[in-house]
């Protein structure tokens, strides 16, 4: 999945609390927003491997959660929405296509890397790959959530990252062609 529609889904899960506690909105937006973004800078690294931890990551996570729950602040919530955020962010690399630039090809087994089995799980494929129309639809529909509860600078963000969204599906697959050999 595109890195928007991993940022759109954490906001849609801080959402409610936001909603509920507006003065802890901008933490929460800004963990999920950062939750969302950090696993994909393992582009550098081996993708899906080096900052995926798509079982462990619940072992932080989880507790993270709790501890905002019972001591709710900037940030225990900041911290629990970010933790919460890149969990979910590579639990849900799974649902995808295979990490290599062309994945509509389906050349790879390998969707995300589970450390706690030592072993790659496999894509399932039911977003063929990130910038596929139906990833692009996911987004938009994750998005609506964050616009009905956040506002100001996080809705332009929001909006923004929608527009990017939309932008980065219409040219996805004509981006291999324009892409160097040297970072196949």
């Amino acid at each position: 999945m595109m890195a928007t529609t991993h940022v759109f889904a954490g906001l849609a899960v801080v959402a409610p609390v936001a909603y509920v506690a507006p003065e802890f909105a901008a933490a929460l937006a800004v963990g999920a927003i950062l939750g969302g973004l950090a696993p994909d800078f393992d582009l550098v690294g081996t993708h899906r491997r080096t900052l995926h931890f798509p079982v462990g990551g619940l072992a932080v996570a989880g507790p993270a959660v709790v501890v905002a729950a019972v001591a709710p602040s900037r940030t225990t919530l900041a911290v629990a929405a970010f933790a919460g955020t890149a969990w979910l962010h590579a639990a849900s690399d799974a649902i995808g296509g295979g990490p290599e630039m062309d994945p509509w090809n389906e050349r790879t087994e390998r969707a995300v890397y589970d450390h706690v089995r030592g072993r790659w799980i496999r894509p399932r494929r039911w977003i063929r790959y990130d910038g596929a129309p139906e990833d692009a639809v996911l987004g938009a529909a994750l998005g609506i959530p964050a616009l009905v509860v956040f506002d100001g600078w996080l809705a332009a963000v929001v909006v923004g990252s929608l527009a990017v969204s939309v932008v980065y599906a219409l040219f996805r697959r004509r981006l291999v062609a324009w892409t160097p050999d040297w970072l196949d």
